[in-house]
Formats: structure tokens, C-alpha cells, sequence
């Protein structure tokens, strides 16, 4: 008996009102790009008066992060929830792409610890232990459920995904109890010190660069195994155009932005001293919202030691706060530059889930000391065993969250709800 393939939707098809259709592209919305471009202006100039010269760097980098991943819709979420339901490995080779040219543009980094505005450079290399194995498995269903990992969530809320705003918001809270209850993940649970390929087993960042690049070609190799032998479908285009059109308008392939992301991640690593990353601006809003409101914030461990100062200081004297506004103000751009900034529906299924998967994914980012971006992305390509311990768990969370995702009303693997 014949049997049919369907295509499955692509990480980097979306198709819900804030994507385009498969019919063609839409008008830019000028009166929305005028306006976020004044925003971002008056911002620009408010950090170049009351912050230090490298804010300013770091707005502009935000939004070139953001701006890339809306392009491409470069998934990190959808390509585990594809490769986990399906077999389609597509979107995690990009990955491997993103990570081969990150490493390679980390290694002389941190090795001669080289930046821009002297504050050397160091990568993210955190201990393994019961915290990280329990956060990134929570991470890995927070984000199915959530709609979004950590970079998803700010470029679909730039993008009018209006579910997303409600993971946002739970992503902070989640992310403020984490915070609070840290000290005990860290300090009362079994872990192991922190692990680097380069400089905690004598090879050098040099021979950690061969092994790094080694491990990618063979975890892209076994998706392809992986799809030959689940016979996956394959991922269609999306409309677009061509020639320079193609930067302000439509899709960028994977490939394109998995090397753009990895320069960027290299340029905020050398602006800022440290990889790009995300979800330590959520503790801080929270903690600040909390203390606020007559919580006793500074007392909890998190916010003891380098990072108090963070608590007293203004949330734009934090640059990762500063890189978060810049991606979500760079996904807002080109969105209304390839017409497709609109608000989603909302329903009870995708509100709940958003909920749930916030709380999950502010909670298992704090104890993974990262998200996709900070731990994943940020970790391999600082080549710590943590970074690698943290996809594995992710995954492993993935293919837990297929079976919890249709009592939300959301789809496998066709999900409508995820956009990153």
C-alpha cells in the first residue's frame, strides 16, 4: 500500500498572524517602523547620557539578534519539539552550524581575552550537578508549553504574539522563585565542579575547538541517520524575495542565521566580557518588582556578593536587560517591515499553557544557570560540559511536554502556538 508524507510546518514557518502567509508577502507597516525607530532612538540617546559607553553597543547588537531571529524564525524550541516527534533534524543542524562557527570565533577570544572596552573576556562555564539536570529538563517542557524558549519569547512579544506576553510574565516570576531558592539547589544537592573542554582537561582552547567541532559534525550526522530511518518530512519554503530586498523583507535561510547569531554572540562577548544572554534580566525585574512591593529581596542569597549591586543599580545600567529590549525592539522592526505585526487570539488552552510553561522555564533557567541561549548556546560555545548536559535534558524535557501539549488544545508537531 502507498503511503503519503505530509510536509511539516518549518522552524521557520509559522503560520499564525504574526508570520506571513503562504499566499505572499504584505506591505511594510511604516507608521510601526517610524515608531519603533523613534523609541529606539530616544533610548539610544538615553543610555549614550546616563550609562557606560558599552549600553549603547549592546542596544545595537539586541536588536541585529532580534531582527535576525524574526528573519529566519530560527528555532530552538521547534527544533527539538521536530526532531522529538518526527525525526526532522533540519533546524538542529543549523545549530550545529550556529555552534561550529561560535566556537571557532570564541576560542582566540577567550584564550587571549580579548574585548573592546577592557573588561577581558570570559565565557559561561557552569558546574553539572542536580540543579542544572532538574532546570533543563523543566526548561524543555516549559518551552513546548510556553510556545517559546527564552530568545522566542522576546522576538515573538516584538513580533504581537499576544500569548507570549503572558509567558513572559510568568517566565519572570518563575524565573524571580528560582532566583530565591537557589542557594539551596547549589549548595544542598549533589554537583560537580565546573567542567571546560579547554581548560579543565589540557587540551587547550585548541584542542577543544577539534573536539567541539568533532561532537557537532557527529550530532548532525545522527540526525540525518535519524531521518532516513523515521523517513521525516521535509520542511517547506516560506515566501520571500530576493536580492537586498531579501534583508528587510521575508525569509532568511537557517544557515545565514545561524552564522549571523554566532558572530553576534562573539561581538557581545567581546563588548560585554561576557556571551549573549537572557534570563538574568527576569530575576532582576522580578526581585525589583518583589522588593518593591516589601519583599526582602537582598536577603536572599542570589543577590548577595557581584550581584547586589545589579539589585541597587537601574535595570538599564544592566546589560543584559539592555540586549533583551534591544532583540525585542529588533524582532518589532521586522515584523512591521515584512507586514506582519498583529496580535494573536488568545484562548483558554494557550493561556494556561503559556502560564505553566513561563513558571517552568524562569524556574529551570535559574537552576540550569541558563537558557537556550545562556546555557545552551552561550555554554557549548564557551565549551562547557554544562552547555551539552543542558540540551540532553531539554530534549529528554521535549519529549515529555508532546504528551502534555495536546490537553492544551496545542499541536504535535504542527504547533500554531510556537514561534521560536
Amino acid at each position: 500500500m502507498a503511503t503519503t508524507t505530509t510536509k511539516v510546518q518549518p522552524v521557520n514557518e509559522v503560520k499564525d498572524p504574526v508570520t506571513t502567509s503562504n499566499t505572499g508577502l504584505n506591505k511594510p507597516q511604516t507608521k510601526l517602523i517610524i515608531g519603533a525607530l523613534v523609541v529606539t532612538a530616544i533610548l539610544m540617546v538615553y543610555l549614550l547620557m546616563s550609562q557606560e559607553a558599552m549600553q549603547p553597543v549592546l542596544l545595537l547588537l539586541g536588536l541585529l539578534l532580534g531582527y535576525t531571529l524574526f528573519h529566519a524564525r530560527f528555532g530552538f524550541t521547534s527544533a527539538f519539539r521536530r526532531l522529538a516527534s518526527v525525526g526532522n533534524g533540519q533546524a538542529l543542524r543549523a545549530h550545529m552550524l550556529m555552534l561550529g562557527v561560535a566556537v571557532t570565533l570564541f576560542a582566540p577570544i577567550l584564550a587571549f581575552g580579548v574585548s573592546f572596552f577592557g573588561t577581558g573576556a570570559t565565557g559561561y562555564v557552569s558546574p553539572v550537578g542536580v540543579s542544572v539536570l532538574l532546570g533543563a529538563f523543566m526548561f524543555g517542557i516549559g518551552m513546548q508549553l510556553g510556545g517559546g524558549c527564552a530568545s522566542g519569547t522576546l522576538y515573538a512579544v516584538g513580533g504581537g504574539r499576544t500569548v507570549m506576553l503572558i509567558t513572559l510574565l510568568f517566565f519572570i516570576v518563575g524565573s524571580t522563585i528560582g532566583a530565591a531558592h537557589l542557594p539551596f539547589w547549589t549548595d544542598e544537592t549533589p554537583s560537580m565542579e565546573a567542567f571546560s573542554l579547554a581548560t579543565s582537561t589540557g587540551l587547550g582552547y585548541g584542542g577543544a575547538w577539534v573536539v567541539s567541532i568533532v561532537l557537532f559534525g557527529l550530532i548532525a550526522w545522527i540526525t540525518l541517520v535519524i531521518e532516513r530511518k523515521r523517513k521525516a518530512p521535509k520542511m517547506a519554503p516560506i515566501p520571500t524575495t530576493t536580492g537586498w530586498k531579501r534583508i528587510f523583507r521575508g525569509s532568511w535561510p537557517l544557515f545565514a542565521a545561524a552564522i549571523a547569531l554566532a558572530v553576534l554572540n562573539a561581538l557581545t562577548l567581546m563588548t560585554r566580557g561576557q556571551p549573549w544572554g537572557i534570563t538574568s534580566a527576569f530575576a532582576l525585574w522580578g526581585s525589583k518588582v518583589a522588593n518593591f512591593m516589601g519583599i526582602d529581596v537582598a536577603s536572599w542569597g542570589y543577590w548577595q556578593g557581584a550581584n547586589a549591586q545589579a539589585l541597587e543599580a537601574s535595570i538599564f545600567a544592566d546589560s543584559t536587560t539592555v540586549l533583551n529590549l534591544g532583540v525585542i525592539l529588533g524582532a518589532f522592526i521586522a515584523s512591521a517591515a515584512g507586514g506582519l505585526f498583529k496580535f494573536s487570539k488568545l484562548t483558554k488552552g494557550n493561556v494556561s499553557a503559556a502560564i505553566i510553561g513561563g513558571l517552568f522555564m524562569g524556574y529551570g533557567a535559574r537552576l540550569a544557570f541558563g537558557c537556550n541561549i545562556g546555557a545552551y548556546f552561550g555554554g557549548i560555545a564557551s565549551f562547557s560540559l554544562h552547555g551539552y548536559v543542558w540540551g540532553i535534558l531539554a530534549l529528554a524535557g521535549t519529549f515529555v511536554a508532546l504528551y502534555l501539549r495536546p490537553l492544551f488544545g496545542l499541536s504535535v508537531p504542527k504547533s500554531k502556538d510556537s514561534f521560536c
